[in-house]
């Protein structure tokens, strides 16, 4: 080449090298909704079982686990079976990352709740059973001086089974066995004594009571179950009906159907009913507040935690069977 063309030549050289590349195509952002579903199905093994844990219609958990699939290739994460969704090779593979994006997300959540919103104003989620649930709903407007903050809606989440306060299903818990594991601030709340009880009169022929009203065959575990069928083995006295919860039972008793164990809170402020027996120690349940660590200071879950405390303090008597001890 000659000298003269030395200038040409370099020019061409440098246009070649900062002449802009095509961009290469990148993948979207991965949604954690769709990572969400994606989890719920894997767990409950249907896509109607995902939206009812998630509150989502079955169309949209559809539309998100396809999105979620397409995302990885559109290789199925799932076989489609009679019975319902199980997991493929691949979808297997996925789960163990998919959980633990879900752990750092929900604990930001956590977090977030916790410090966002310092005014006592919002929504506590409560998950409990029949009987607590009764308590704190009577007592939000009831004879008591204990007082929960105006600006909070409270939630009640009667569940038998505690909510999975990690994933946030609910902001606390109120239960009669604290969690053997898990990162919780656990605090002692009370206890619910329990005791037999009839409609009023019904030993003066008034009302039948010479039966007994418990728990459905299913529910046989329950402590209160097996105290009744204890002493229906011993005492001959037939079954007049089982029925699965509190409210049904107290129906019953008021009616007259026949005696049967309810909470002394309930059973001793009943204008129609009268006490068969003392509290009952071995029927007696102790009741926890139960909160993950990372929510226990936000400012509406704080003041929920003190509201039940001071709750059960002022009600001990009351809880205990202690305001009407003797039996009529």
């Amino acid at each position: 080449m000659a000298v003269a063309d030395w200038p040409a030549a370099a020019e061409d050289k440098r246009r070649h090298e900062t002449r802009p590349t095509a961009p290469r195509p990148r993948l979207g952002a991965m949604d954690w909704d769709d990572v969400r579903v994606f989890l719920a199905v894997a767990r409950e093994g249907s896509m109607r079982g995902a939206g009812r844990a998630l509150g989502l219609s079955q169309p949209t958990i559809a539309r998100r686990l396809a999105a979620f699939e397409t995302s990885f290739g559109g290789v199925p994460l799932f076989d489609r079976l009679p019975e319902g969704l199980r997991l493929s090779a691949t979808g297997e593979q996925l789960v163990a990352a998919a959980a633990g994006v879900e752990e750092a997300v929900l604990a930001l959540e956590r977090r977030r709740a916790a410090t966002a919103a310092p005014a006592l104003s919002g929504t506590v989620r409560v998950s409990t059973g029949e009987c607590a649930a009764g308590f704190l709903a009577r007592c939000l407007s009831g004879p008591t001086a204990a007082r929960l903050a105006p600006g909070i809606t409270l939630e009640l989440i009667e569940a038998r089974q505690t909510a999975n306060l990690a994933r946030r299903e609910a902001d606390m818990a109120l239960r009669h066995e604290p969690p053997e594991s898990g990162d919780f601030y656990i605090s002692k709340a009370g206890i619910f004594a329990c005791a037999v009880y009839r409609r009023r009169g019904a030993a003066e022929g008034v009302a039948a009571a010479d039966a007994w009203v418990t728990y459905t065959d299913e529910q046989a575990h329950y402590a209160p179950a097996r105290w009744v069928e204890r002493h229906v083995a011993e005492g001959g006295m037939p079954v007049a009906l089982r029925a699965s919860s509190m409210l049904m039972h107290l129906e019953a008793i008021r009616a007259g159907t026949g005696q049967g164990v309810l909470p002394c809170y309930v059973g001793d402020g009943h204008p129609l009913l009268e006490r068969v027996t003392a509290p009952i120690p071995e029927l007696a349940a102790e009741y926890w507040i139960i909160v993950h660590r990372d929510l226990r200071r936000a400012a509406c879950v704080r003041a929920v935690i003190d509201w039940m405390k001071a709750l059960f303090a002022e009600q001990h008597d009351v809880l205990a069977g202690m305001a009407d001890a003797a039996p009529r």
